[in-house]
């Protein structure tokens, strides 16, 4: 895409907004290309989700020698955490942001790496979160993996625990009718880790259908199955309730064998997929970005153009456009960095 020769003032520096691991990887291939690079993050620490989540599928990587590596590149670039943009908008061939603490920010191109939220999983109200007392979320199963705390897993023997997958995805009464493409994958990996840690623990995944596209996905279904024995019960589940000891009942149709299932689990974990992050469509506003029906940000393409928004010195890494495996995500990270490097040299 072709464009004027930038001034002196802001030629050079690259905005990033979100300084996940989308942001992180951008930032660090923008910084080996010689860029100026300002990371700008609203939490308090910079990881995104990733920095949450203690187990990386499909090979069980342990998440902070990977985020340790990703903020090793990036300790040239001037991060910002805790800030927030209270105004962006075009000046000259490039871009002023103003934060809400005042500062301001100039730069020639901006990088949209956002990421998403998950589904608020009180929604969904049949399943009994922030109801019963042994219904968690992935999210919170994830962090006792780290932690070790939470008073619904520890001190207890967990004997029976399930899993339900597309909880707030796929369902046009949540609004949501996208799949969020890696909470099939997320279930067994956790069922797995349950299992390590609770080896005498029946285990059942009830599932729609399983969406296991990537490498080795397929083998960690099979060695989920076969040498872990974890159950995987095709069909929604009806219904939750709580039995009179505190344990939770689990009611669904094996659609599969034609019977109806009825559980009584120490634990239920409910997948909240990915949603859109919010936050983005006031940044969508202001620049005039394009958001798809199902609220993340449209690029110009879904082939060749995957990073850029259509809007000149806009750019896209990550799940601010849909759902992604962490994988998909590092590689689009670094893909953006390459098409802002080619935009900023007028190729």
């Amino acid at each position: 895409m072709a464009r004027k020769k930038a001034s002196k003032k802001t030629e050079g520096r690259v905005v990033v907004i979100g300084a996940g691991v989308a942001g992180l990887t951008a930032a660090r291939e923008l910084l080996a290309l010689g860029y100026e690079v300002v990371l700008l993050e609203q939490a308090d620490r910079p990881g995104g989700h990733v920095a949450q989540w203690y187990k990386l599928f499909p090979d069980m990587s342990p998440t902070a020698p990977i985020l340790e590596d990703l903020l090793s590149g990036v300790r040239e670039a001037k991060l910002l955490c805790g800030v927030e943009i209270a105004s962006i908008g075009r000046l000259g061939d490039g871009f002023n942001l103003i934060l809400t603490s005042g500062t301001a920010i100039s730069c020639s191109a901006v990088l949209v790496a956002t990421g998403f939220r998950l589904f608020e999983a009180r929604r969904k109200e049949e399943y009994g979160y922030g109801v019963y007392d042994q219904v968690m979320t992935n999210q919170d199963l994830e962090r006792w993996f780290a932690t070790g705390q939470d008073p619904r897993i520890t001190g207890r023997d967990i004997r029976r625990a399930g899993f339900v997958h597309c909880v707030g995805s796929r369902d046009e009464k949540a609004g949501n009718t996208q799949c969020s493409k890696v909470c099939c994958i997320t279930a067994i990996k956790q069922a797995i880790e349950l299992k390590e840690r609770f080896p005498q623990a029946e285990i059942w995944c009830f599932y729609m259908d399983l969406r296991l596209f990537g490498k080795k996905y397929e083998d960690f279904y099979i060695h989920a199955q076969r040498d872990c024995g974890i159950h995987f019960i095709r069909g929604r589940v009806s219904e939750v309730s709580e039995a009179i000891d505190g344990r939770v009942i689990v009611k669904a149709e094996d659609t599969l064998s034609g019977r109806p299932v009825k559980v009584s689990l120490d634990m239920l974990v409910l997948m909240s997929g990915m949603v859109c992050n919010p936050g983005i469509h006031a940044l969508a506003g202001s620049l005039s970005l394009s958001v798809d029906a199902d609220g993340f940000l449209r690029s110009r393409d879904n082939i060749l153009h995957l990073n850029d928004s259509g809007q000149p010195g806009v750019f896209y890494a990550g799940a601010v456009t849909g759902p992604k495996t962490v994988p998909e995500t590092l590689a689009e990270a670094r893909s953006a960095a390459l098409a802002i490097h080619r935009y900023l040299r007028g190729l």
